[in-house]
């Protein structure tokens, strides 16, 4: 008999995430079992009920989703989740707080089709945000030169520290962005502009933008007016715009849905996987473009 696909979802919030909800059915997801405000404490006893009810040969049937806004919260229950396994006794795991993971893979899904990543500039505004983190991280994997830029210095400084222990080799330039000087001072030399703020905050102007000449692809990931880079609609896919590729966030919108589900049916191709930022990079590059 074959066992039913049981989907934990854990997450940070007082609510569970009704769009993760809806993707996780749509991804065909038989049994879903959502937890809101789990604690990293509650991880063990929610955990053990997953992995002591089916033998070892059933367990790829079972999978937990970390979700919840806060993306910092979510790798604390990710890193309380992986402690809990032992031996063959485990379940597949995807993490995609704020869904951070897979917004900032089809963001460098969406650049990676218009200027080799290896070797490329890149400026990720907003890049202390939680999808402009992973994007910067992603970037960086690839080879990418990235400008990780931020109101603050400080925190830009640390989210490079943060990736540089994660990605060897990662070349990182922190850049302020208190004024409009220091925006164009992030994307000076960069074929490839990111935007990954707040919504309805505008972090590059057109006149910034135009004034590059480097730059080639553009994408705001902020869906809410004015937009994060001027000049650029919500959906603009692949759209050439004063000889720029842009790209909105409904956009790269797609392929972040495509993305999702595929990880969550890949969470039950086996019973130990864990899926974070690379793995669904990875699985964004495997799905037809």
């Amino acid at each position: 008999m074959t066992k039913r696909k049981i989907l934990l979802q854990f997450d940070s919030d007082p609510h569970a995430s009704v769009f993760d909800a809806v993707v996780a059915v749509d991804a065909g997801v038989d049994q879903l079992l959502q937890y809101s405000e789990v604690e990293p404490t509650e991880v063990r006893e929610l955990v053990h009920g997953a992995m002591f009810t089916r033998g070892p040969q059933d367990l790829l049937n079972t999978a937990i989703f970390i979700g919840g806004s806060n993306v910092s919260a979510g790798e604390e229950l990710l890193k309380q989740v992986k402690a809990c396994f032992f031996g063959p006794l485990r379940v597949s795991v995807l993490l995609d707080a704020n869904g951070a993971n897979t917004t900032a893979a089809a963001a460098v899904l969406a650049a990676a089709k218009h200027v080799e990543l290896r070797g490329a500039t890149a400026a990720v505004l907003a890049g202390t945000g939680p999808v402009g983190q992973q994007a910067a991280r992603l970037l960086a994997r690839q080879g990418a030169k990235v400008h990780v830029a931020s109101r603050s210095l400080d925190k830009a400084k640390h989210v490079c520290g943060v990736i540089q222990q994660l990605v060897a080799g990662a070349e990182l330039t922190p850049v302020e962005t208190r004024t409009s000087e220091g925006a164009t001072a992030a994307i000076k030399g960069a074929q490839i502009v990111i935007a990954a703020g707040a919504a309805g905050v505008e972090l590059l102007s057109s006149d910034a933008r135009a004034g590059s000449r480097a730059l080639r692809v553009a994408i705001d990931l902020n869906a809410v007016p004015p937009a994060g880079i001027a000049g650029i609609d919500v959906m603009d896919k692949a759209k050439e715009r004063d000889g720029l590729i842009c790209y909105g966030a409904i956009g790269v919108g797609g392929t972040k849905m495509k993305i999702h589900r595929a990880a969550i049916q890949r969470l039950f191709t086996a019973n130990n996987l864990v899926l974070d930022a690379e793995e669904v990079f990875a699985i964004g590059q495997e799905l037809p473009s």
